[in-house]
């Protein structure tokens, strides 16, 4: 057998562009916060992880090109050898003490945090407990090191308690969670989380990729929203969310972290952030310290679009935040609503197994701050058309204005 043979016979990827419905990897000509261009149509930008709108704030772009008149454009090694600047230090230390940890430190990127801090940490005999909706980068951290991996029913606290209970006392125990999960929107019941890990002697790792800058009173994220950031052990996160850079990071003990840094293969193995990333993430942090105003009109944004996509009757699931899923439940519909709101000039993302499950198809929407209201009301008013058009929603079905 040819092992290229099974790269012939799949023919996912084929059937879509012959049918020219395929959404993926497409080259964007301009990117300029919530508008962009798309094969030369401007396009309403309803697709992007730029929450705060900080990849184009003036002052993040201009730290950016700062450092890399002093640094040059990489850091031409691995953090252990050549690799780490006055940067990268000076944005550890600014984490820890924004997440209320002892220390910080920063990969190239989110997956390589998930990948290199849990294969480090799960030992023989460790058991990652984790919720099936998590990260894929979290399945490949653990994957990627010797312990086990059980998995409980998405946010169900039943099962995850019965899978600590199935655990023997003398195995390590970490509970991993998203603290916002990033197809659906919904966040995890860390409140119940951390009463299951103390009461099973377990510790807790949250990967709050999509909730350090927009949830939190202060922008720290989903475990300053549910007042448990004491009790959270470990915290990842990425720079390429609402920082408006690249990167991501591990905050926690100085043992754990300490332990991290020097068995984290990702970390020793891999070329640092560069400088201009580094640059942007502690400008952002900046921004995001006092970003009051900035979160205020994200969430006057996402209410906005979330209460009027439900009225019209389109389900959301259970999204609490800036990321909507529009469910679909059928592949074929979903590219199909998808292609037709490309047409109309508005930029999503379609979502297939397996990044979900077979039946829960969707449309994944995410807000910025830095849409604006007409901005809104027009993708609204195409989503309103496209979606009676295919069925996906009905008159019989809106909720009360």
């Amino acid at each position: 057998m040819d092992v290229f043979q099974k790269c012939t016979d799949w023919d996912f990827v084929k059937l879509l562009r012959s049918d020219q419905m395929y959404p993926y990897f497409k080259p964007l000509h301009e990117k300029n916060g919530s508008e962009v261009v798309l094969d030369g149509l401007p396009m309403i930008m309803m697709g992007s992880n730029d929450y705060l709108g900080l990849s184009h704030n003036p002052t993040v772009m201009a730290s950016a090109a700062e450092a890399i008149s002093k640094y040059g454009t990489s850091s031409s090694g691995s953090r252990l050898l050549n690799g780490t600047l006055t940067l990268h230090t000076q944005l550890e230390e600014r984490l820890a003490t924004f997440l209320k940890k002892d220390r910080a430190i920063v990969f190239s990127t989110g997956y390589e945090t998930n990948l290199g801090a849990i294969s480090a940490l799960l030992g023989r005999g460790d058991v990652a407990i984790i919720d099936r909706s998590v990260h894929a980068s979290i399945i490949d951290g653990i994957r990627l090191g010797v312990g086990k991996m059980l998995r409980f029913q998405h946010n169900d606290m039943d099962d995850l308690e019965n899978k600590l209970r199935s655990i023997p006392k003398h195995s390590g125990k970490l509970i991993i969670v998203d603290g916002v999960f990033s197809m659906d929107g919904d966040t995890a019941n860390l409140k119940d989380i951390v009463y299951l890990k103390h009461k099973y002697q377990a510790r807790l790792l949250v990967d709050d990729a999509h909730g350090i800058g927009v949830l939190g009173k202060n922008g720290r994220g989903t475990c300053e929203y549910f007042d448990v950031e004491a009790e959270t052990d470990l915290i990842t996160g990425s720079f390429s969310k609402a920082f408006g850079s690249l990167g991501g990071f591990v905050a926690g003990d100085n043992d754990v972290i300490d332990y991290i840094q020097y068995q984290a293969r990702s970390m020793i193995f891999s070329s640092s952030m560069t400088p201009a990333s580094i640059a942007a993430a502690i400008s952002s942090l900046d921004i995001i310290e006092n970003g009051e105003d900035l979160r205020a009109k994200l969430w006057a944004n996402t209410r906005k679009f979330s209460e009027s996509l439900q009225r019209m009757g389109f389900d959301i699931g259970q999204s609490t935040t800036p990321i909507i899923p529009i469910l679909i439940g059928d592949t074929p519909r979903t590219f199909h609503f998808w292609k037709q709101l490309q047409q109309h000039g508005v930029f999503t993302n379609p979502i297939v197994s397996p990044a979900v499950q077979e039946g829960n198809e969707l449309i994944r929407t995410s807000v910025m701050s830095t849409h604006t209201t007409a901005q809104l009301d027009n993708v609204l008013r195409i989503f309103e058309q496209i979606g009676t058009s295919l069925n996906i929603i009905n008159p019989g079905s809106r909720a009360p204005a």
